[in-house]
């Protein structure tokens, strides 16, 4: 069951915080914590092939490998949106983990633009089998959706940050209220 936590304006959009799962997101695109071979065998990725189906799966093959830090799009199969973007975040402990993960955000949300969508669901990137430390991991990903909303010259006008358990959920709670 879905439950909202939050939800402020920012710039002409809006940042939300949800308690949900990420595949029943209705919005334009969920953003897919992938690592850089696009194989998503565990974590949110194998959640989303699960629900979406394995073309998402074949299509993440064929737009394979992504660098840490970037991002590519790929159809959404079942799933209510309309495309996956895969980001992929550091693995922690690789080094440079917080410019690694403010930079796959960045990317995530940058395919958006340039497919032109108004909504995209965002989960706490690199937090679960990656290792990102969950307070600081949250921080990162809600600063930088806030900044992409703050500046408000593209198509995007809402952000959601979306965790399945408690604890993720109250680190981005925590994380989007501390940016009001």
């Amino acid at each position: 069951m879905e439950q909202v936590l939050f939800s402020g304006c920012v710039g002409r959009g809006t940042l939300e915080v949800v308690r949900g799962d990420l595949t029943e997101q209705a919005v334009d695109a969920i953003v897919n914590a992938a690592n850089s071979s696009l194989a998503h065998g565990g974590g949110i990725a194998g959640a989303i092939v699960r629900r979406g189906g394995e073309a998402i799966q074949a299509e993440s093959y064929r737009v394979a490998p992504v660098p840490v830090g970037g991002a590519a799009v790929t159809g959404a199969g079942r799933l209510p949106c309309r495309h996956v973007i895969h980001a992929v975040g550091p693995v922690w402990g690789e080094g440079g983990e917080e410019g690694k993960l403010r930079a796959a955000v960045r990317s995530a949300l940058a395919r958006a633009e340039e497919l032109g969508l108004e909504s995209v669901a965002v989960p706490a990137i690199s937090t679960g089998i990656f290792g990102y430390p969950k307070a600081p991991g949250c921080r990162v990903v809600a600063e930088e959706a806030r900044a992409h909303l703050a500046a408000g010259a593209g198509s995007i006008t809402l952000v959601r940050l979306v965790a399945i358990d408690a604890e993720t959920a109250s680190h981005l709670l925590d994380a989007a209220l501390s940016l009001c």
